[in-house]
């Protein structure tokens, strides 16, 4: 078992978006994505399937075409190398972020 110290707000130094990993190992990876109000999120498909879960704050998310509004108690699921982001952000966001198989970093090409 391993305890993590995850989901509080932690926006770069700059104020702009920042993903935090707490957890690696080969089929899973976790962390924490904090965007601030008013903040862009600049993120690029990934070739990992991905969950959200929102645990705090308010904004819209879309994904394959649709948007949905989002706060505490979102869950979202998005499939490997489909375009999403979050926008519109009116409060501070936290999701703790979910990839299997673990998250590569490598843009989809």
């Amino acid at each position: 078992m391993e305890i993590i110290d995850s989901g509080r707000f932690e926006p770069a130094p700059d104020r702009s978006a920042n993903f935090a990993e707490h957890l690696r190992v080969p089929t899973l990876s976790f962390g924490t994505y904090s965007i601030p109000a008013g903040a862009v999120d600049g993120q690029s498909p990934h070739n990992e399937d991905e969950i959200y879960v929102v645990t705090a704050g308010r904004g819209s998310f879309t994904s394959g075409g649709v948007t949905v509004e989002v706060g505490p108690g979102s869950s979202l699921f998005v499939p490997a190398r489909e375009e999403h982001r979050f926008h519109d952000i009116t409060e501070d966001l936290v999701t703790l972020v979910f990839f299997a198989p673990a998250y590569t970093g490598v843009p989809v090409s």
